[in-house]
């Protein structure tokens, strides 16, 4: 199989123009008698199905939540990325494209990662007409904040609930499409498989997630809006529902898995407290704009804070080591997550954590409120402000800023944020790996489309803080209205799909016996003790850093248990109804299959780069070390059937505007 990106020729700052004004179209009268199918209803899914809707095509749209607006999309805090310049401080499209580039270690297309820049703009622009309440400045304009990985000011945000009130925009437009009749919304609706008729995808199996019903449902087109995998770890930021299976099975009909190995682990994050967490829970971002990153210079100091008997309070300025600020002092505390998070478990690697576990570093905000307190004190007119005058006002404008942040840490840890710093880990996030498209978000299978998490295209192996509803809403407004009428354009004299034909009634039947088998083990173990079984492997054999000789035995490791699965497992109740156990049974029995592959991937790419830290390729500085020679290329991988070897297919990455050198944030 030769992988074809389908990039368009030309300079690259004006492919996406070109193409735009080239490409095939569908005529309005035409458009109404195609169906295309949306699997999906966060960002890219609730974009994609108002923008086809509002074009005049039938969509039916499929979530497995109780509304649209229940998608993971609502969870993302700190902010969207666009390169408006509104603080005039150098931004461009072309920083932005290169911020994406680099911060992704050279990994991804770069014809995608410029149109993603690109069109960034009119996503502010469509939120703003949306009404998403973002925040503003003095004059009114936008405001904007830095995340991770820039030296500029381009990130808008809404308080600590950005992702929350661009769904909201999204969920408006798509419910105007629903009244108006363009678009169908099933809801409590999971899909279990694709259908393809001659090659080309036309259409998908459900189950209705009430009834227990299994049902076919015929489209021109499909479309895969349906997240990333993190959670194959388990315990990961992800919603519990989280899963991959719509675009696994995408893949054990035919579609290409694209670096699966490319997971991220976000630095941010309130650390685990126990075993009986089943997931946890993000700290955004934005927060390492004002917060400082540090961990006690004393061992001595750590095993005092750990066992309770000091607090930060306690350590002294000159005891405090700011450790991204020592090792990184061009960017600080704003350093990549993959940076961020190695840094961070090499300081609890060297005994220096803060929490019981050992694996907690402080964000401290104290010098903010020293700052914006002293800052706000002569706004006002204090003159001389006493010390308790300076933290009071300091603390008002960190509330104003991330205070539905603060009140959602002290919830979770029972501690005050404004009087100790909050503590802080790595943890499982973003999957910058997924299904491979090309440039038209078109897979190797015809007529299947991938947007937003799902695919693999423009994140390389490290998503920048803030990019992930960038792509989300590209994909869904800008990139796929014009890129699927190159399929569709060739497609409108097909007639209405008919969900009788052989190979829905075939596709049916298979998915049918594969919720009979699994209901048939009648073992001792539920779904969810594999999958919390699984996680600890994935995360000990191909978590943070990675080994050849871990991902050797790992591998192994996860083929058995998948094995013990397949003889032990337990679901209660019956198919034909409500059922959340079958639900999560046939969602882990994929994780098993892909958390094999991504230990495969991993274990094949003999380098460092962004989340994939191979610990036999670091400097001295242990920072990673790619290896552009050999692995300057996507790894799609071919894995119809599991009792064989996955078979590898290879796109090469060609960088013709972005110069290929080592990352550095020093």
């Amino acid at each position: 199989m030769k992988l074809d990106g389908k990039v368009p020729p030309g300079p690259l700052p004006e492919k996406w123009t070109k193409y735009r004004s080239s490409m095939p179209l569908v005529s309005p009268s035409n458009k109404m008698r195609l169906e295309i199918i949306v699997v999906g209803s966060g960002l890219a899914g609730a974009a994609a199905a108002a923008s086809l809707g509002e074009l005049g095509y039938s969509v039916k749209c499929f979530t497995f939540h109780d509304s649209p607006r229940r998608a993971h999309s609502i969870a993302a805090q700190g902010g969207i990325n666009a390169a408006k310049n509104y603080f005039n401080d150098g931004d461009s499209v072309g920083r932005l494209f290169y911020d994406t580039i680099k911060g992704g270690d050279y990994r991804s297309r770069e014809a995608n990662v410029y149109r993603l820049a690109e069109v960034s703009n009119n996503i502010i622009d469509q939120a703003v007409a949306q009404g998403v309440p973002f925040a503003r400045e003095y004059g009114g304009m936008l405001e904007n904040r830095s995340f991770g990985g820039v030296q500029v000011s381009r990130t808008f945000y809404a308080k600590g609930q950005t992702g929350q009130q661009l769904l909201l925009g999204a969920y408006q437009a798509l419910s105007r499409q629903i009244a108006k009749g363009t678009v169908k919304m099933y809801n409590r609706h999971e899909m279990l498989d694709i259908v393809t008729i001659e090659g080309k995808t036309r259409g998908i199996i459900t189950r209705n997630l009430v009834t227990g019903e299994i049902e076919r449902h015929a489209a021109h087109a499909v479309l895969l809006c349906t997240g990333g995998y993190g959670n194959v770890f388990y315990l990961s930021t992800n919603a519990m529902n989280c899963n991959v299976s719509a675009a696994w099975r995408a893949v054990r009909r035919g579609a290409l898995m694209a670096n699966p190995c490319f997971t991220q682990i976000h630095p941010t994050c309130i650390p685990q407290s126990g075993d009986y967490q089943s997931k946890l829970t993000l700290m955004s971002e934005s927060l390492r704009n004002d917060g400082r990153v540090w961990v006690p210079g004393k061992k001595e100091d750590a095993k005092a804070i750990q066992e309770g008997r000091k607090t930060a309070l306690d350590i002294p300025e000159g005891d405090r080591d700011y450790f991204l600020e020592r090792r990184y002092p061009a960017f600080g505390n704003l350093v990549p997550r993959d940076v961020a998070s190695r840094a961070a478990k090499v300081a609890c690697d060297e005994g220096l954590g803060v929490s019981p576990t050992g694996l907690a570093v402080f964000l401290d905000f104290s010098d903010a409120f020293e700052r914006y307190g002293r800052s706000t004190a002569n706004i006002k007119g204090i003159h001389n402000p006493d010390a308790a005058t300076i933290l009071q006002l300091g603390q008002k404008v960190i509330e104003d800023k991330y205070g539905n942040l603060f009140e959602m840490y002290e919830k979770i840890t029972g501690e005050n944020p404004y009087k100790l710093p909050m503590k802080i880990y790595p943890a499982v996030h973003y999957t910058m790996g997924g299904v491979w498209v090309d440039y038209n978000l078109e897979t190797n299978i015809p007529g299947l489309f991938v947007l937003g998490e799902a695919n693999f295209s423009d994140h390389g192996a490290n998503r920048l803080g803030a990019s992930a509803l960038m792509q989300g809403l590209a994909d869904g407004y800008f990139v796929i209205p014009y890129t699927i009428g190159n399929f569709l354009s060739k497609d409108i004299k097909t007639p209405k799909i008919s969900t009788d034909a052989p190979e829905f009634v075939k596709t049916a039947e298979e998915v049918q016996a594969r919720l009979n088998m699994l209901m048939n083990i009648k073992g001792n173990q539920s779904a969810e003790s594999f999958h919390r079984r699984l996680g600890k492997l994935m995360w000990e054999y191909c978590g943070m850093g990675r080994t050849a000789e871990g991902l050797a035995k790992g591998r192994p490791l996860v083929r058995a248990l998948r094995e013990e699965f397949y003889r032990d497992l337990y679901v209660p109740g019956t198919m034909n109804e409500f059922n959340p156990e079958l639900e999560k049974a046939y969602r882990v029995a994929d994780f098993l299959e892909l958390g094999e592959l991504l230990m495969i991937d991993a274990q094949n790419r003999n380098e460092s780069c962004g989340g994939h830290f191979r610990e036999e390729f670091q400097n001295d500085k242990g920072d990673a070390v790619r290896n552009d020679e050999e692995y300057a290329y996507v790894a799609a991988w071919e894995w119809m059937d599991t009792s064989k070897d996955p078979i590898l297919h290879k796109e090469e990455l060609t960088f013709e505007y972005a110069e290929l050198k080592t990352r550095s944030y020093e």
